[in-house]
């Protein structure tokens, strides 16, 4: 292969690399390992969610509200439960139906029916968790109170609907932090390894016999 051919097809490799760093839930680190993720980004909220979620198992909405505000991670404090009303317009709508537009105007919403994309879809759920891990299917707790003093809002993973449930009922939680925390995560994988090899052996190939 000659030399410039070869060099063409590692710029096209880095220009596959320099895409892929643009996917929307991007891995943190916070453990101060930084080949693992204990977090991710995700940059179309500008939040970062704990890659376990379900770190903290069951509870009453009360208690998973002061464990994520009392959450620290390497350091790292001002944890809180998912919002549900993006548009801040002061509405959360009872979905009766996983397919309402009106169900993806949340922090879980937006996840389940989106998750690292802008493609309707391509969400996060017990069936595809992907980065994530520990996702259960059922009902999780948001931050954010109901108009009932004795209920609470929060979003269903096996099905992708809104709810407001007592708040005295035990359900999982998932933290999340506002903009990007942590460290970046810089995992090389096996087969980027085996990839560089080659191409380092091409080009060395490829010098010889234009020497």
């Amino acid at each position: 292969m000659p030399f410039k051919s070869t060099l063409s097809l590692i710029a096209v490799c880095l220009s596959v690399s320099s895409f892929s760093s643009n996917a929307a839930l991007i891995g943190r680190d916070l453990d101060g390992n930084n080949t693992t993720a204990e977090a991710y980004y995700d940059n179309i909220l500008n939040i970062t969610w704990l890659a376990d979620a379900n770190i903290n198992e069951a509870d009453n909405w009360n208690n998973q509200l002061a464990w994520a505000a009392g959450l620290n991670i390497g350091g790292i404090t001002n944890w809180r439960l998912p919002d549900m009303d993006l548009d801040i317009d002061g509405t959360v709508v009872n979905c009766s139906s996983g397919t309402q537009a009106a169900c993806m105007d949340n922090e879980y919403g937006h996840l389940y029916y989106y998750g690292a994309d802008t493609t309707l879809g391509n969400g996060i759920t017990p069936a595809t968790p992907d980065p994530f891990s520990n996702l259960q299917s059922g009902f999780y707790w948001s931050g954010t109170p109901n108009i009932d003093p004795n209920t609470a809002w929060g979003f269903r993973f096996d099905n992708g609907q809104v709810l407001a449930n007592a708040r005295t009922e035990i359900n999982y939680a998932w933290a999340v932090h506002d903009g990007v925390v942590g460290s970046a995560v810089i995992p090389v994988p096996a087969a980027v390894w085996l990839f560089g090899s080659g191409l380092i052996g091409l080009i060395g190939t490829a010098r010889k016999k234009k020497g």
